[in-house]
């Protein structure tokens, strides 16, 4: 590794990989810089986009300014519509160029997913997904960022592994480098920069002080975070240069996290080691099944996106909601008849069979964090709900079942299916963060901006640790759209921080 390059990147995951191809693109010389040993595990494997080759050869055609408006309405216009619209007309870029020279040369390849079925304004939703798909075509292949990496390498990037950004370098106005940790020995160095440096950080959900300071309500909706890398040290170190951030928090949560029963969720707040380890883990979490509060009282739809429900348990007793089911509800021919999106699909492209979700549940039960019962009565006792508002509360969702009518809270009758015949199961259920998005203020070249509006020369975010393109929940509705949206803004930054 030598000190001085055109461009040097900080982050390895889909922002930082697809910076280096942007930069390469334009016959940069590149360094990449991670603070992990390796980053290929990260890369998504759901990336949305409009018009890629996959999404033309199945003949689906998404009409952008509906989705533009939707996206907009969906964050209260607290987004810049400019970046919205950089994004779809680039969307298909990075999808295209992985598909061909990263996934076909290994037989593997991109799948539109062209079904995004809705009944409802809630769960308004698009086609988006571009599934990297493997040399079966039964799965994701987990495989492919390393395989991204190596072909990096190839192409002549270097990188610097356990290499921790600390601090950027601004002389006469211009950001033209970065010091560094080795992080194996502690040693700190300076890197130049002559072009620019982008910053592919991620956010900062890993890091409590500043989740307390940016995002307090996202330690009570939240029981793990699932983004042990995302420290804020680039959302810091820009800050420290005069970088602007957004002001207002954003995020992507799961509603998957299982606890322990009787659990203070406002003073737990666990950082995962994911992949592969995730405690707590329950997919079927995403399902919409009956849910009630601590006080065995149903209280909304819970057809809804995966942060409206937690969002929605937040303001219940114990910022915490139950959800309950039976045995007969985990059969496959149950699960599909919900058709829910991305990861929380059965089956491909999703993540479990329906035989996995009831290992799943299974080991939940050992761990103690799903409970499982032959009576309600028992059931109840179990989760800590009073036996008559619970019993009450099924008695009545099972009759707005039959009726094929939620009269209560409008879920979609295909999404209503009874807690019949026992065994009964039950789980008390928080949020998982899985990432920050409110990030540094950019404009449509990336270019990170200060307080005033003003780019700040020689400095470039994509990702999760760039703004204004989230707001508050994220609309998950839109398969892979953060893994896109890091995807296209990393090209585009490595694009432009070459010509500018």
């Amino acid at each position: 590794m030598q000190n001085k390059y055109d461009v040097i990147i900080v982050g390895a995951s889909n922002a930082g990989g697809l910076a280096a191809v942007g930069a390469l693109q334009r016959k940069a010389k590149v360094l990449v810089i991670d603070k992990a040993k390796n980053a290929g595990f990260l890369y998504r494997d759901t990336i949305a986009s409009i018009g890629s080759k996959a999404q033309k050869n199945a003949g689906l055609k998404i009409d952008k300014m509906k989705l533009l408006n939707y996206l907009t309405a969906f964050a209260q216009g607290h987004v810049d519509q400019r970046l919205l619209k950089t994004w779809m007309d680039h969307s298909a870029e990075p999808v295209d160029w992985i598909d061909e020279n990263i996934l076909q040369p290994k037989g593997a390849y991109m799948k539109a997913t062209t079904d995004a079925h809705y009944e409802s304004l809630i769960n308004t939703s698009f086609p988006t997904g571009n599934e990297v798909t493997n040399s079966k075509g039964d799965y994701w292949e987990w495989n492919y960022g390393n395989w991204l990496l190596e072909k990096l390498k190839d192409l002549g990037v270097d990188f610097a592994w356990q290499t921790k950004l600390e601090h950027l370098i601004k002389q006469d106005g211009r950001i033209v480098g970065l010091e560094v940790q080795d992080q194996k020995d502690n040693s700190i160095h300076k890197l130049y920069a002559k072009k620019g440096v982008i910053l592919c950080t991620g956010g900062y959900g890993s890091n409590s002080a500043l989740m307390q300071k940016w995002n307090p309500q996202g330690l009570r909706t939240n029981a793990y975070s699932d983004s042990q890398r995302d420290d804020g040290s680039g959302l810091m170190a820009a800050i420290e240069v005069g970088a602007e951030k957004d002001d207002q928090p954003a995020s992507i949560v799961f509603d998957r996290a299982a606890i322990p029963v009787g659990t203070n969720v406002n003073d737990f707040y666990r950082i995962d080691t994911t992949p592969p380890n995730d405690p707590g883990y329950l997919w079927l979490g995403s399902y919409p099944f009956l849910k009630v509060n601590l006080n065995g009282e149903r209280f909304m739809n819970e057809s809804q996106p995966y942060q409206f429900d937690m969002n929605g348990s937040s303001l219940q007793p114990g910022s915490v909601e139950v959800t309950i089911w039976s045995e007969d509800t985990m059969q496959e021919k149950v699960l599909k008849k919900f058709h829910t999106l991305g990861c929380s699909r059965l089956g491909f492209p999703g993540i479990y069979k329906a035989s996995e979700a009831r290992k799943e549940v299974q080991d939940r039960i050992k761990d103690g964090l799903v409970k499982k019962a032959n009576t309600i009565d028992d059931l109840a006792k179990q989760l800590h709900l009073p036996v008559d508002n619970l019993k009450k509360s099924i008695t009545r969702y099972n009759q707005i079942c039959q009726d094929g009518n939620d009269s209560d809270f409008g879920k979609e009758q295909y999404r209503l299916y009874p807690v019949n015949n026992g065994p009964y199961y039950g789980a008390w259920l928080s949020g998982r963060l899985l990432a920050t998005l409110d990030g540094l203020r950019v404009n449509t070249k990336m270019q990170v901006l200060n307080k005033q509006g003003q780019i700040i020369p020689g400095l470039y975010a994509a990702g999760n640790c760039s703004g204004g393109f989230f707001w508050g929940s994220y609309p998950d509705r839109v398969p892979g759209l953060t893994a896109s949206h890091a995807q296209t803004f990393g090209m585009l930054a490595g694009r432009y921080a070459v010509e500018n």
